[in-house]
């Protein structure tokens, strides 16, 4: 039974987060005051998504590091700048919002990617070991990225931030990956297949709770709104397309590019939020609670760009391959 619901809810995981986030701006007279429960829900979807990986399948994956270096080039030096220009052009002297769009481009990649790489059939190693480094050197690279891009413009919480990555991510990611390690693997398997279901349902509560938080700002729908909702697609978007570029001039295999189109173009969106909401003056939460409404809806797109240009370029082969067979 929790198979068949797991896979449903795969099935509508494009339509989780926006419908959460509009849930959130609708209900949050009702459901703002548990928004303290949101680190807490975000704890146990980190520990249940860190139960696929061990330390081992990150010892093999480092022996070719080349795609690891270019995803976190990717995720924490290309995109956040590029992200901090289009935020300058875009919105010259609201450092809040640009701020909250810089940040949404310096959080870690999205645990979620793993689901997309497992759905096309991608490097599930490489997928894994990307999260597992990039989520254990968030503390220190996400504040120190924001602290270089935005500076003294804003007050930061550096410690706080820290504080609250590890909590969120680092430990409960800990704890799972040495599950995976020391128990049989029938057990943490059984364990983790539980708990999926339960950890998209979760993604769907937090989602609906920073959306309450940040409701005052969504109710209204102005030309600015429309504006970060725009400019964030755009940048979200173009992550995809930087990833899958990179992994082909990486001359990568079609399993690793698939794996560093979504590990670079999504990004752990939910714990961006949490630290936007708890951290920042609610403006900066904005455009990363945006983001949320078209995530899962981009991996999707990317996923079926992914499936038609591989079936193209299979095709293709195919025949240069039957033409010389026949002497053409």
């Amino acid at each position: 039974m929790l198979q068949k619901l797991n896979k449903q809810l795969e099935k509508v995981m494009p339509l989780i987060t926006p419908s959460s986030v509009l849930l959130g701006v609708l209900l949050s007279v009702y459901i703002q005051d548990f928004s303290y429960l949101i680190p807490w829900i975000f704890a146990f979807m980190t520990f249940a998504g860190s139960l696929n990986s061990n330390f081992k399948s990150l010892s093999d994956v480092v022996r070719h590091p080349l795609p690891i270096f270019a995803a976190m080039i990717l995720l924490h030096i290309l995109m956040p700048i590029w992200a901090w220009g289009v935020g300058h052009i875009t919105f010259q002297d609201d450092i809040f919002t640009i701020t909250g769009i810089v940040l949404g481009m310096a959080i870690p990649t999205g645990i979620t990617s793993f689901i997309w790489v497992s759905i096309y059939k991608g490097n599930i190693p490489l997928t894994l070991s990307i999260i597992l480094i990039d989520t254990l050197l968030s503390p220190l690279i996400v504040p120190y990225c924001l602290s270089l891009l935005i500076g003294e413009k804003i007050e930061m919480d550096i410690v706080g931030i820290m504080k609250g990555l590890v909590g969120m991510i680092v430990l409960p990611s800990i704890v799972g990956m040495l599950l995976n390690q020391f128990l049989k693997g029938d057990v943490t398997k059984k364990l983790s297949t539980t708990l999926a279901p339960f950890s998209k349902i979760s993604i769907g509560i937090v989602v609906m709770l920073n959306g309450a938080v940040i409701a005052p700002y969504l109710k209204n729908i102005n030309f600015k709104l429309i504006s970060i909702i725009l400019v964030v697609f755009f940048i979200a978007a173009t992550g995809y397309l930087f990833s899958f570029f990179i992994g082909k001039l990486i001359r990568s295999d079609r399993d690793t590019i698939v794996s560093l189109t979504f590990s670079g173009g999504m990004r752990n969106i939910s714990a961006g939020a949490v630290i936007a909401v708890t951290y920042f003056p609610p403006a900066v939460a904005v455009p990363v609670v945006v983001g949320m409404l078209f995530q899962q809806i981009l991996a999707s797109f990317t996923g079926h760009f992914l499936a038609r240009y591989y079936n193209k370029s299979t095709i293709l082969i195919d025949l240069e391959g039957a033409n010389k067979s026949k002497g053409f």
